[in-house]
């Protein structure tokens, strides 16, 4: 696992308590503080609750076709069982098909995969993603960005190549779930393709610009040492609690390894892991690669042109026949469900009990009407979540006017109450104005979720 018996590289016992030693540095008083909850938000950040039923239907119609998804588990190596769920054409155009694996990012769940979801069907392939070990429904207490999740994603390739129904396979991961890939990749050249979006190059080098940012938002100036010291009692406690070393956590060590076809993507207001990691991480990939820059940060959706170029992207590396893909579903790339409207569901089937009437109501109940997911603390690393990890690095250095400063940045950028996490919406509030239909132009009153026309849900709520 990377531990080294020279006591060198050996890192330095936590700090002595103040009990034990009164005329303590103040370096270590100040490093004691926010320690473990650094550490936490390494191994054991917020984890995405979510009921089976924000899935969405386990049978719809999308594009004039019948779909269905099957929930399954694996058991990786470390004997966690991996939910997964599986999205494919109830009649298949072909006997084998292409798939892509979503894999979710830090803080986040399968549910991350839904506002591509009916891009990635109307291509005529099937779709799977993951619940990594320790996030979501799978088991487990710990996430490692990557490290323990390439020996999940290994077993779900398995799994989909036993059933003999699955040709070639993509990947599409964001944040750990790119690194996922990229982990992965080296050692597997047989996936087609690979979509990575905000990957991490190093995790300590992650670490070491969050603290060089810090300095530049005014925390005191800490000396190189002292945040070298603390990276490795982080080292430390990560291997003892969750058994990875974060010295070990470097895709760009990888990607030089690693020939598979690759579209790289970074938002170019991304403070969080900025796009200079995808750029370096590109810098070095051996295979065929291209690098898109986009508007947004860290969390934010993706803009339609992007969806558009993943879609050739995975065309021609997945070598899909043009007579697979569905009439109309290619307008599809803006993170609506495949089975939010109901001009393109001709009939909803599911396990409501209640046919399309009673999926509708649970969506106006849990706030999901238009396809909008709305899961308690939103999906993936939110803004607050990410404040919340330069806090707990800054105060472990000793910087105690960290949170005000956070909180004055954020106050003065005039962000909104409203985020977009992953293209998944986290609005707390139904439309409160008269909202034109995008599909049959009616102007329906405010407050109503769906069209009182044709039946096409308000997109904006």
């Amino acid at each position: 696992m990377g531990n080294s018996s020279s006591t060198e590289d050996q890192p330095p016992p936590p700090p002595p308590s103040e009990e034990q030693t009164p005329s303590q540095p103040s370096y270590y008083q100040m490093a004691k503080q926010g320690y473990q909850e650094l550490v936490n938000a390494i191994i054991r950040p917020p984890r995405c609750q979510y009921s089976e039923q924000h899935l969405g239907p386990s049978k719809f119609k999308f594009c004039g076709k019948e779909f269905q998804r099957t929930d399954f588990k694996v058991t990786n190596p470390r004997n966690l069982e991996v939910c997964c769920s599986h999205w494919e054409p109830k009649e298949r155009s072909n006997p084998i098909l292409p798939c892509v694996i979503y894999m979710h990012g830090n803080s986040s769940s399968r549910l991350e995969c839904l506002p591509n979801l009916a891009m990635l069907l109307s291509l005529g392939i099937t779709v799977l993603a993951i619940d990594f070990a320790g996030s979501g429904s799978s088991e487990g207490d710990h996430v490692s960005l990557g490290y323990f999740e390439k020996d999940d994603l290994d077993c779900v390739i398995k799994h989909l190549r036993d059933g003999g129904s699955t040709s070639t396979i993509a990947l599409w991961g964001r944040s750990m779930g790119a690194a996922t890939a990229l982990l992965h990749g080296e050692r597997d050249p047989s996936i087609a393709g690979m979509i990575l979006d905000s990957a991490f190059s190093s995790l300590v080098t992650l670490a070491e610009e969050m603290v060089e940012k810090g300095k530049e938002m005014g925390m005191p100036n800490v000396p190189q040492f002292v945040v070298r010291m603390a990276i490795r009692w982080i080292r430390s406690s990560v291997q003892k609690q969750a058994g990875f070393d974060i010295y070990e956590l470097t895709p760009v060590q990888h990607a030089d390894r690693c020939f598979i076809p690759a579209l790289f993507v970074a938002g170019e207001e991304d403070e969080f892991v900025p796009p200079t990691h995808s750029q370096r991480i590109h810098d070095s990939y051996a295979g065929d690669k291209s690098l898109v820059l986009v508007a947004g940060d860290h969390n934010s959706a993706r803009p339609g042109f992007f969806s558009h170029s993943a879609m050739i992207f995975l065309i021609n590396t997945l070598q899909i026949p043009e007579h697979w893909m569905l009439n109309d579903g290619s307008d599809f790339t803006q993170g609506r469900m495949p089975w939010s409207s109901r001009a393109l569901m001709g009939g909803l089937m599911n396990d409501f009990g209640g046919g399309e009437q009673a999926y509708l109501n649970f969506m106006l109940e849990e706030n999901l009407a238009g396809g909008c997911v709305d899961v308690d603390g939103g999906l993936g690393m939110t803004t607050e979540r990410q404040e919340n990890v330069r806090n707990a690095l800054y105060s472990m250095l000793g910087d105690s006017g960290a949170n005000q400063r956070l909180n004055d940045q954020q106050n003065s950028s005039g962000e909104g109450v409203r985020e977009e996490a992953n293209g998944v919406s986290l609005s707390n509030s139904i439309n409160a104005v008269e909202w034109s239909c995008t599909t049959c132009t009616l102007l329906n009153d405010a407050g109503v979720v769906v069209c009182s026309a044709c039946g096409c849900a308000n997109y904006s709520c």
